[in-house]
């Protein structure tokens, strides 16, 4: 009788991680392109917003992969590493060796790493982190 009772437990612990990566899933399939759309939207003078608003989405999108990848990790845990890669790839920005900009003059390598420094990102790292902490703890609670 015992092992069924494990059994079933299990089989719910994996039913549930299997609909947290669905959802997380869903979530990075709808956070990618609104991020692009956000940080590539031009008009009203409000380029800056835009920029924030995209960072923002890029963080999410980083954390919402993190928890993909690693279901079981800590919710808060995810969000803090993840925002502490982000400002280091940021003050990655200040150096230029061959390698680095090498990957840069590719859109990949751009898009992930950045090619200049601005002080004002980490104020949208910290938001989008905090963003995203909520999104996947949401998810945690709802699922």
């Amino acid at each position: 009788m015992g092992t069924r009772s494990t059994f079933r437990e299990s089989a719910m612990a994996i039913g549930k991680t299997f609909r947290y990566r669905i959802a997380l899933l869903v979530s990075i399939i709808f956070i990618v392109p609104l991020g692009y759309i956000v940080r590539f939207s031009q008009g009203f003078g409000l380029d800056w917003l835009y920029d924030f608003l995209g960072s923002v989405a890029y963080e999410i999108f980083w954390i919402l992969l993190v928890a993909f990848i690693y279901p079981k990790a800590s919710p808060l845990w995810t969000a803090v590493g993840v925002c502490l890669a982000t400002c280091a790839i940021e003050f990655l920005q200040l150096v230029k060796p061959p390698f680095l900009e090498a990957a840069r003059a590719t859109l990949v390598g751009r898009l992930v790493l950045g090619n200049t420094f601005i002080w004002s990102d980490f104020i949208s790292y910290f938001f989008g982190s905090f963003a995203g902490w909520l999104w996947i703890r949401a998810l945690c609670k709802i699922l």
